[in-house]
């Protein structure tokens, strides 16, 4: 409907459309304090901020493995603070998002100045996730004292987009980061997520850094696939110390993509 610029007005939906809700969604709002709560089982995303500011989010715990139960999505929102947190989901444990495709441009909000401090990652398809439905773009996040662990767990850090989604990722920065192991990818960032470059909209993803972060099992250190006229910048790892990596990185369609002190199975590495 959105694609076919169907007004808000008349997206009606109730009984019988089975419309999985998320679980809490503050909407257009501003100084929200959720502290000390624990979610269970919610049908869809746990926590979806949307259009807000100034928010704080702390010794909050969601546990559910269902279907895209992402643990907390702050969209289109802007002054967030994520701290002391768990998160077992069966999706992403924070994913920030800013709207998809033709809504996320009529709306064009990014989400910004999001501050992650002190959780703990369990299940889920990535610990800290931009996108996919990123439109609006996502600046300034900002990770650290972290720890994520499970053989469920796909990735540490993940950007996905595609050139349907659009959007932009900048200016995101994860320091001291304690990894057990994650199936995939301490950094993932795919430009082909869902349907692939299929559309004119084509998304960009620059300055990214990664310091002092060490894990002790996983299939990649970096997987990262971008497109030629958009190759994903500005890509810095620092002191930083991946073992038990089963195969090598994939790195296509980079620009200014850096390893400073990076051990990888006990090897430093260059780029």
């Amino acid at each position: 409907m959105a694609e076919k610029n169907a007004p808000v007005s008349e997206r009606l939906f109730g009984e019988g459309h089975y419309l999985r809700p998320s679980f809490v969604q503050f909407y257009k709002c501003e100084n929200i304090l959720l502290e000390g709560v624990t979610l269970k089982d919610s049908p869809m995303w746990f926590l979806n901020p949307v259009l807000s500011r100034n928010i704080t989010v702390q010794d909050f715990t969601v546990q559910g493995l269902g279907p895209n139960n992402d643990g907390c999505n702050p969209e289109s929102s802007k002054d967030v603070l994520i701290k002391n947190c768990l998160f077992n989901t069966g999706d992403d444990c924070i994913a920030i998002k800013s709207g998809r495709n033709a809504d996320g441009r009529r709306v064009n909000v990014p989400s910004e100045n999001i501050v992650i401090k002190g959780c703990t990652m369990k299940n889920g398809h990535g610990g800290v996730v931009m996108g996919s439905e990123m439109t609006g773009g996502v600046r300034n996040v900002y990770a650290e004292d972290c720890s994520m662990d499970s053989p469920n767990l796909d990735r540490v850090l993940r950007i996905k987009t595609n050139s349907i989604r659009g959007g932009f990722v900048e200016n995101i920065f994860v320091r001291n980061i304690t990894v057990g192991e994650v199936a995939e990818a301490i950094l993932k960032v795919d430009f082909f997520y869902e349907e692939g470059d299929a559309g004119p909209f084509t998304p960009v993803v620059r300055n990214v850094s990664m310091q002092n972060v060490k894990s002790n099992k996983s299939k990649f250190a970096v997987w990262i696939k971008a497109y030629p006229r958009s190759p994903a910048t500005d890509i810095t790892l620092e002191n930083c110390g991946f073992n038990n990596v089963a195969e090598a990185s994939l790195e296509e369609n980079t620009k200014n993509l850096r390893y400073v002190n990076v051990k990888v199975n006990g090897k430093v590495i260059s780029q």
